[in-house]
């Protein structure tokens, strides 16, 4: 992997609020991208119980790369849970 074909991504998971800038390839698959974040945050959950969101919009993960998505240099995710818990 060289610098030219890879691209920096911010993504904050919100179950710890933490920010994660990761440098991968366009070519990354989001599911991917989306098991890196959540275990660099030590989140032990799994990750099919988390989405990915762009733009407020759910990327879906079936064979779609961060390309195809769309997701320009720098571009900010987010992962969250599939199903929100109750508030109390």
């Amino acid at each position: 992997m060289t610098a030219s074909n890879s691209t920096p991504v911010r993504v904050t998971v919100l179950d710890t609020w933490e920010e994660i800038t990761l440098t991968v390839p366009a070519s990354t698959p989001i599911a991917d991208l989306k098991r890196a974040a959540l275990a660099q945050s030590r989140v032990r959950r799994p990750a099919a119980d988390y989405v990915m969101k762009y733009n407020g919009a759910e990327l879906y993960e079936a064979g779609n790369t961060l390309g195809q998505a769309g997701v320009p240099a720098n571009g900010a995710l987010i992962v969250l849970r599939r199903r929100r818990a109750p508030v109390r």
